[in-house]
């Protein structure tokens, strides 16, 4: 079956992994203007995007806004019964959708979605699901829009 929708993890992909403090308490991440183009790219070929993180920061739903992202999910704690959910709710299979997670608690979904991956600095244990996509790219540093492109 063909993919129809492509997800993120936020922290560790399309991050670095780092939670940046100041002295006043304000977070800040770096995120990777590739990832976004790889998100733009996929969405011109018909395909629809998201972010998909058990973090609830503001600051990755104004990325997901600035994005224009398809999907838009923050705060979940079981990504892969909020997947299950939201393929009978969208009508479609959870082999139609690819995912790209780093850490454990991506694992039970990564293990299920059609098409997985991971960025190079995933943890061994998502490094070790079969056939997932392991890229040369670190979270941050364009692993979904490496990702992106190896599907296209």
């Amino acid at each position: 079956m063909a993919i129809k929708i492509f997800l993120s993890d936020v922290d560790g992909v399309l991050t670095d992994g780092g939670m940046y403090y100041t002295e006043s308490g304000d977070e800040f991440k770096k995120f990777n203007c590739y990832d976004g183009m790889g998100m733009k790219l996929l969405q011109d070929k018909g395909y629809k995007v998201g972010i998909l993180t058990s973090e609830d920061r503001i600051i990755n739903r104004n990325r997901a806004k600035k994005l224009e992202l398809d999907f838009d999910f923050h705060g979940v704690k079981n990504k892969l019964q909020f997947i299950k959910d939201f393929c009978i709710k969208e009508n479609i299979e959870i082999s139609e959708i690819a995912y790209i997670g780093d850490d454990l608690n991506c694992f039970n979904l990564l293990s299920k979605v059609g098409v997985c991956a991971c960025p190079k600095n995933a943890v061994f244990k998502i490094k070790s699901i079969p056939n997932i996509i392991q890229l040369k790219s670190r979270g941050g540093d364009g692993a979904f829009r490496e990702f992106a492109d190896l599907y296209l």
